[in-house]
């Protein structure tokens, strides 16, 4: 457990994001439980528990639908990015109101069962093997599991500690969940006295997140097949494929070897990228194994150094190296194999500017 990680400390955004969020929960329980009742048609109240329960879980189902639609909207517009950066805060507090929910049945249907409520809640309803009558229970269960596992893991931590692979691996469950959480609904809640505004708005919510992810989904294909457009034809005029951007570690090089055999070091640093010759002015050393310090490729041999953006040597030194200029396809970088005069000034690319 000796990870080290750096915390995302609090800020004005993530609190005024959360009073958000917290107040949009608290007006909408108040409304479900204090005026909805009012325009209910029946002859008989709804009794109090029963109301608070559908509260909780329709707002966790309806949360856990914004949460899934987030993702989507922030790829196709950028406005809403600000929803996506405390994401995990949205998910940590439906887990949350998914339990209040929980909390809720089994105080209501099984508190006075002559069994253990838990025993009773997993045993009342064995009929596996039919659609209608199926226990729904199990699907909320397993959706209630998947939110807490995804809540307990949404720390830091735990994103450098499992690993950033692995830990949005687990992360992607939260799609399992909202399956469960439908099947929970259509086979429990919506089985039962036919009510059309719910019936509509878990509709809507399924197809607006299928819709949602389709539209991405489209929209990416195509940026895609345009990115490939421009990677063919950067390599129809020459350019060589120098690999993604993901393979190099920050502050540090690629080396890649031209088909003539001169190998160049593609730098990362800053959020940019730099291409030089892979060979020291001094002695030939191999600039690729150095790092970048003080603002300046470092020769790992002898400290020689050279600005990034045109290959000189800071003052008072005089040495001078080719340069090279790349290109970013998505997250592919392309390299010019024509080197530059030793000297040369050459724009940074910008990380994340790619076509």
């Amino acid at each position: 457990m000796s990870v080290q990680y750096t915390p995302v400390i609090w800020n004005r955004n993530k609190i005024l994001y959360d009073t958000v969020l917290l107040i949009a929960v608290a007006l909408y329980l108040y409304v479900f439980i204090r005026i909805a009742p009012a325009f209910e048609d029946v002859t008989r109240p709804i009794d109090g528990a029963i109301l608070r329960m559908r509260a909780f879980g329709s707002c966790a189902f309806l949360m856990l639908t914004v949460i899934l639609c987030i993702g989507p909207l922030a790829r196709l517009d950028r406005r809403f990015l600000p929803l996506l950066y405390n994401r995990r805060h949205f998910g940590v507090m439906t887990a949350g109101i998914a339990a209040v929910h929980a909390n809720y049945v089994l105080g209501w249907y099984f508190n006075f069962s002559p069994t253990d409520k838990y025993v009773a809640l997993l045993s009342s309803n064995t009929s596996y093997t039919q659609l209608l009558g199926f226990p729904f229970e199990a699907f909320g269960i397993a959706a209630l599991l998947i939110l807490f596992v995804l809540a307990a893991t949404s720390h830091d931590f735990w994103l450098s500690f499992l690993g950033a692979p692995l830990w949005k691996a687990l992360h992607m469950f939260i799609y399992a969940a909202y399956v469960f959480i439908v099947l929970h609904v259509a086979l429990g809640a919506l089985q039962g006295p036919g009510d059309p505004i719910f019936t509509a708005v878990v509709a809507a919510s399924v197809v607006l997140v299928c819709g949602l992810h389709f539209a991405t989904g489209r929209m990416e294909a195509g940026r895609d097949r345009g990115e490939e457009t421009a990677k063919a034809s950067l390599q129809d005029a020459g350019w060589v494929v120098a690999g993604e951007v993901g393979d190099i570690d920050d502050d540090c090089a690629r080396v890649v070897t031209l088909d003539e055999g001169e190998r160049v070091a593609i730098f990362k640093y800053d959020g940019k990228l730099s291409a030089v010759t892979n060979v020291c002015a001094h002695q030939n050393g191999p600039l690729g194994e150095g790092k970048v310090l003080w603002g300046c490729i470092t020769c790992p041999w002898h400290g020689y150094q050279y600005n990034l953006a045109d290959g000189r040597a800071p003052a008072p030194f005089t040495e001078k190296i080719a340069t090279y200029r790349l290109k970013l396809i998505g997250a592919t970088i392309l390299l010019d194999p024509n080197a530059l005069p030793p000297g040369t000034h050459v724009d940074p690319i910008l990380i994340g500017a790619g076509a």
